[in-house]
């Protein structure tokens, strides 16, 4: 059964891919999407099987893989509840996925090419978590890689999108490199790359030393912190997450599938694989909650003033993210997966549905010239208000809630038990970051007047509808413009239109239509999990006396951590439903009671609006320390190296010398004899001259 999960997605894009055009666009799609809903569908009782605790950890051999020295390496499946919580994540969103893009495609000319990037990412995301052995991980690890930057990419036509998908690529393998080193020093320690025989071994190398470059380091501190930077970089946290809010440059349902539900929870899936080796280095989780916790707090911030629809979520991953992250510092890797698990579901879903909202609005993504879509698309409407209710946690205490309520609130309880204070303010304030920026996309898309009448892409739509003249805004154009509202912006004038505060009413004739149901099919499904992953499936994840039977191994499970989450003080408890409380109503004054505010507020606070609004700076620091040093070497090498050193002494150098002694020869080629007969004369004395001296 395993196999057929595994490999029917490859062969489905090796269909697809291999097909294209001459396949055609319908049969791709047929084939690819038939496939994931097989895999889905297999892949579902085997969770269920250990949430039961009918299954058992289990290991498919595949092929002998590598033989070099000591090294052997096997090719194989391992099946066990973390891998089995993986498979339903996996197989689940992207089926959905698949089918979504048969109507957010549907005008595209090259969809076999599309629909077998998406399946060959696919199997190399499934490839990654059931690896039994590292190299098979860094295969999948990299294959994602190699999937995500096709999919950025993947209207190449536009330099846009080639640029997200190149910086997708050169960020990753910073990443890639920590990575790498890490499984070199776990090979070189424990002499093997079978995961079951390290985490077997890692509680013995506690304690022990390794020697570099004359001094000695902490053993399991230099492993875990080389591995945990290769997490940093795919699942873009602070100092390596710059690629992630770029890549919304490829189409919406890419940035469903890898951005938000599958390959950024790539690293959180690593380190709760590896958990027992981190348990080893107290410094090396130390180093993760912090890093989790500033990403948590920095993206949150960083979203509360971005416009494009997908840019906010975007940064809302990165968000969710840093919790994950925190959650596994302080040793709930449990709660981790946990809201990894709910957070696939509400964070597909607000793609996808944000998706549906630029298909309606013919392809625009600036909020500000959205306003009172909720009459007129209200399946998407009532699909995000989904999404939106579970991000936000919104429940009653004692009673349950929503998917992200029950997650999201057991990581910060667990952060308070764990005893690290800091994470659990830093995640409560991003929490109430969270609930503000949420329901301000809400209510500028949903609520509100139209604003329609001020957007390039609406006046063309209008334009086409009337015989006049015609714009392409096909796919291709999605985010022509709108992508750089939220890099030079915000909610100030720009080249494209008025500001926020200005925006005029109105809705340029146009009237926005509800998408097709091939698309609202997913959005209904999505919303489903968003409503119940939370209730239905806690007393697995997190629940002393379930979860460890659940887990069985798979993962490290602090039992004593858990029972001690559930006896925090009730504010504790209580606090991120405040929080939520507290951004719903902040955002509900500034955007539906009082729209003026928010302009006085960014003027009074203008320092710290800028900052946000460009990221913290961290890519201008970027351009400066690394892009520009990076292009003056090469333009050093170039010129320096290449033209005046290489090209000028070899090449250039050698034709110069041919051309110059053609010259010289040339004007001895005079054509008379007494000419030929004195330069004759010469060489015979000179031979003579030679012949007496020697």
């Amino acid at each position: 059964m395993i196999l057929l999960i595994v490999f029917l997605p490859l062969l489905a894009s090796a269909i697809a891919g291999l097909g294209n055009k001459a396949l055609g666009n319908t049969p791709a799609k047929l084939v690819t999407t038939g496939a994931l809903f097989v895999s889905c569908a297999l892949s579902w009782p085997i969770f269920i099987g250990f949430l039961t605790g009918a299954n058992v950890a289990t290991v498919t051999p595949v092929l002998h893989w590598i033989t070099s020295g000591d090294m052997s390496v096997d090719w194989a499946l391992r099946v066990d509840a973390l891998t089995a919580v993986m498979l339903v994540v996996i197989t689940s969103v992207s089926a959905l996925v698949h089918l979504y893009s048969w109507g957010y495609m549907s005008e595209e000319p090259d969809q076999p090419r599309f629909f077998a990037y998406l399946c060959l990412f696919t199997f190399a995301m499934l490839m990654l978590v059931t690896a039994d052995n590292l190299v098979q991980m860094f295969f999948g690890w990299e294959g994602v890689g190699l999937a995500s930057y096709l999919l950025i990419g993947f209207w190449f036509r536009k330099p846009s999108a080639n640029a997200a998908a190149i910086k997708a690529f050169v960020v990753n393998r910073v990443g890639d490199l920590g990575f790498m080193l890490g499984i070199f020093g776990t090979f070189l320690v424990f002499g093997t790359v079978s995961i079951p025989a390290i985490l077997a071994e890692a509680p013995n190398m506690a304690g022990s030393t390794i020697g570099f470059l004359g001094y000695r380091f902490d053993t399991m501190t230099v492993l875990c912190l080389l591995l945990f930077i290769g997490a940093m970089g795919k699942s873009a946290q602070l100092g390596l997450h710059t690629w992630l809010p770029d890549a919304m440059e490829g189409p919406t349902p890419v940035s469903a599938l890898i951005h938000a539900a599958t390959m950024v929870t790539a690293g959180v899936f690593m380190v709760c694989r590896l958990s027992p080796m981190f348990e080893a280095s107290p410094t090396a989780l130390t180093f993760v909650t912090f890093i989790g916790a500033a990403t948590c707090l920095f993206a949150a911030t960083v979203g509360t003033v971005q416009t494009d629809i997908k840019r906010v979520i975007a940064y809302s991953t990165c968000s969710q993210l840093g919790y994950m992250f925190f959650a596994a510092g302080v040793g709930a890797y449990g709660a981790a997966m946990f809201h990894l698990f709910t957070h696939a579901f509400f964070k597909a879903l607000l793609f996808l549905g944000a998706g549906s909202v630029i298909h309606a609005m013919h392809h625009e993504q600036d909020m500000r010239y959205y306003g009172g879509l909720r009459k007129h698309i209200p399946v998407t409407f009532w699909g995000m208000m989904m999404g939106t209710l579970a991000i936000t946690g919104v429940g009653i205490y004692g009673v349950g809630g929503f998917a992200g309520y029950h997650s999201k609130d057991a990581i910060l309880e667990v952060a308070w038990a764990g005893g690290s204070p800091g994470a659990f303010w830093v995640g409560t304030f991003a929490a109430l970051l969270t609930s503000f920026y949420s329901w301000r996309l809400m209510f500028l898309t949903f609520w509100g007047k139209p604003r329609w009448a001020a957007s390039e892409h609406i006046q063309h739509a209008v334009h086409d509808a009337h015989g006049h003249d015609h714009h392409d805004a096909h796919h291709h154009d999605e985010a022509h413009h709108n992508v750089a509202h939220a890099e030079d912006a915000g909610d100030e004038p720009h080249v494209h239109g008025p500001s926020h505060e200005e925006l005029p009413t109105g809705t340029a004739g146009y009237h926005p239509h509800e998408s097709p149901l091939v698309m609202l099919i997913p959005l209904i499904v999505l919303s489903i999990g968003a409503i119940a992953a939370g209730f239905v499936f806690a007393g697995f994840f997190v629940e002393p006396e379930s979860a460890g039977a659940f887990w069985k191994g798979s993962l490290f499970f602090n039992e004593h951590l858990m029972h001690e989450m559930h006896g925090v003080p009730i504010w504790v408890k209580l606090a991120a439903t405040v929080v939520m409380l507290i951004g719903l109503a902040i955002a509900f004054l500034t955007y539906i009671v009082s729209p003026g505010f928010r302009a006085k507020f960014a003027d009074q606070f203008r320092i710290l609006y800028r900052f946000l609004l460009n990221k913290w700076y961290f890519d201008e620091i970027y351009h400066f320390l690394f892009v520009r040093p990076a292009f003056a070497l090469g333009r050093l090498l170039w010129h320096r190296g290449d033209e005046k050193t290489i090209d000028r002494f070899g090449p250039n150098g050698s034709a110069w010398i041919v051309q110059a002694g053609s010259r010289a020869a040339a004007h001895l080629q005079t054509g008379y004899v007494y000419t030929y007969a004195f330069v004759m004369l010469i060489g015979l004395t000179a031979a003579v001259t030679w012949a007496i001296a020697g």
